[in-house]
């Protein structure tokens, strides 16, 4: 039911730099894996083939990373690295892989309205690779897949967050219709401190119905100029239904340098140590 994934690409990534400055944060590795793959991974366990990504200039490492290296492959081929590329192989036999570029960067909104004619007219998921999901037994994406093959609107994931750091996410209020899932009545991005509605703060998964393409396009920029998917989310909220979804699982926020170091050591300590591969 959901076929496509949208992966919004095309940020500078300016909080990485000096690292960023010619290699996009979507490849920076966790242990020995890009944060992407880790994004593209959860979509397939979650039944989605087509993956839709958002690039932007100086990306090209991104498109090549779902492709074969003919070279690297000669080199190593017969040889015990050669198992080295078997995840990502079958990451690649497994979707399909399409691209647009995004000509200026105006948002998390923009960014989705973007990759409209990479979707079309559908319901499809959106992951954000900074935000690193981990749930060995079902992914956080395959949860709000499930979920929307009951509900059929709109899912936003959310987490509880300490009230000190609610300015630094999109906060939702809603009413809880049954364990951990709620009816958004409430949507605010980046409230001032102590004006939050609550400490549920949205993060990088969502299942978006595909008439949120049109609200995009009516949606208005904020004060630094950005399309919010945030306001465009309140919009249908109010014309009909967004759940908000308290996910079972790990997230890591990658996109700050705390974050990142903890899902490194996460990672190398439980999943990188625990493969066939480098046991």
């Amino acid at each position: 039911m959901i076929k496509k994934c949208l992966f919004p690409a095309a940020g500078y990534g300016t909080r990485f730099l000096p690292a960023t400055k010619s290699m996009p944060k979507e490849m920076m590795p966790i242990v020995n894996k890009p944060l992407i793959e880790y994004g593209v991974d959860e979509a397939i366990q979650s039944g989605i083939a087509g993956m839709c990504i958002v690039t932007g200039r100086g990306k090209h490492s991104l498109m090549d990373h779902f492709d074969k290296n003919y070279e690297l492959e000669h080199q190593i081929l017969g040889t015990k690295k050669e198992t080295l590329l078997e995840d990502i192989r079958a990451t690649i036999d497994a979707a399909s892989f399409t691209y647009i570029r995004q000509k200026e960067m105006r948002g998390l909104g923009h960014a989705i309205l973007t990759g409209h004619d990479l979707i079309g007219d559908e319901a499809f998921a959106v992951v954000l690779a900074d935000d690193l999901c981990i749930n060995p037994n079902q992914s956080v994406l395959a949860q709000m897949v499930a979920l929307y093959k009951q509900f059929r609107c709109s899912i936003v994931a959310v987490e509880e967050v300490p009230e000190n750091e609610t300015h630094r996410y999109g906060i939702i209020s809603g009413q809880e219709i049954k364990d951990d899932l709620y009816r958004i009545d409430n949507m605010v991005e980046k409230p001032e401190s102590g004006t939050a509605p609550s400490n549920l703060a949205i993060i990088g998964r969502y299942i978006l119905t595909p008439d949120i393409f049109d609200i995009l396009k009516n949606t208005g920029p904020d004060k630094n100029g950005e399309i919010q998917i945030t306001d465009a989310l309140l919009t249908q909220a109010q014309d009909g239904c967004v759940l908000a979804y308290k996910f079972k699982g790990k997230r890591f926020d990658c996109g700050s340098v705390k974050g990142f170091i903890e899902a490194t050591n996460y990672c190398y300590e439980n999943i990188y140590l625990q493969s066939d591969t480098h046991s």
